[in-house]
C-alpha cells in the first residue's frame, strides 16, 4: 500500500495525474474509485479497484436473477446469537480476517454462490479480529473457516480455500439437512 500511495502523491505533486486522489481513496488492494489516471510511466491496468464496505450494516446482493440474499456482518457476541443462533434459516458463517488472503478470495466467491439459492441460506461474515472471543468459542484455528449453522447448531464446516463446486455441495447439504 505504502508504495502505491507513495507513488499517486508523488506522481499528483509533480502534475502528471489527470485528478488528484485524496490519500482517503487509497486501500491495500490499490486505489479506490478511480475512473482515470493517466501518467507516461503509469499504467491504469496497474491499479486495482475494490469496493468499500459497511461492517457495521447488513447488506442485500443481487445476483443474475436480481434476487436478494441477506449478508449479516457480526458485530459482537449478542448480535451473533440474535441474529446467527436464532435464525430460523440456515446460516453460512464465514470466520474471516481483514489482512488475510485467502479469505478475500473466498468471499466473493461464497457471496455470488450463495446469491443463486433464491434466499434459502444467509450469509453471516465474523472478523475474527474484532470478535476473538467467537473464534474461540467455535474452535477456528485458522482463516477461513466456514461453518453451517441450522438451528443453533454447527452442521458443517470447512478450512481454506475450496472449488466451487465443493462449496456449493457443502451449501447443498445444509439446505437438506
Amino acid at each position: 500500500m505504502n508504495v502505491v500511495r507513495q507513488l499517486v502523491q508523488q506522481t499528483a505533486r509533480q502534475g502528471k495525474l489527470s485528478r488528484a486522489v485524496p490519500p482517503a481513496r487509497l486501500c491495500s488492494t490499490g486505489v479506490v474509485g478511480i475512473q482515470r489516471l493517466t501518467h507516461d510511466n503509469l499504467k491504469p491496468s496497474l491499479l486495482r479497484s475494490s469496493t468499500l464496505r459497511d461492517a457495521a450494516q447488513t447488506r442485500h446482493l443481487s445476483s443474475t436473477e436480481s434476487y436478494k440474499f441477506e449478508v449479516i456482518n457480526v458485530q459482537d457476541e449478542d448480535d451473533f446469537k440474535k441474529r446467527v443462533l436464532e435464525n430460523d434459516k440456515p446460516v453460512i458463517v464465514d470466520f474471516h480476517a481483514t489482512w488475510c488472503g485467502p479469505c478475500k478470495l473466498l468471499g466473493p466467491r461464497l457471496e455470488k454462490l450463495l446469491s443463486e439459492e433464491n434466499g434459502k441460506v444467509i450469509m453471516a461474515k465474523v472478523d475474527i479480529d474484532e470478535n476473538s472471543d467467537l473464534a474461540m468459542e467455535y474452535g477456528v484455528r485458522s482463516v477461513p473457516t466456514v461453518m453451517g449453522m441450522k438451528d443453533g447448531k454447527v452442521q458443517s464446516q470447512f478450512v481454506g480455500l475450496i472449488d466451487d463446486d465443493q462449496i456449493q455441495t457443502f451449501v447443498d447439504k445444509l439446505i437438506i439437512s
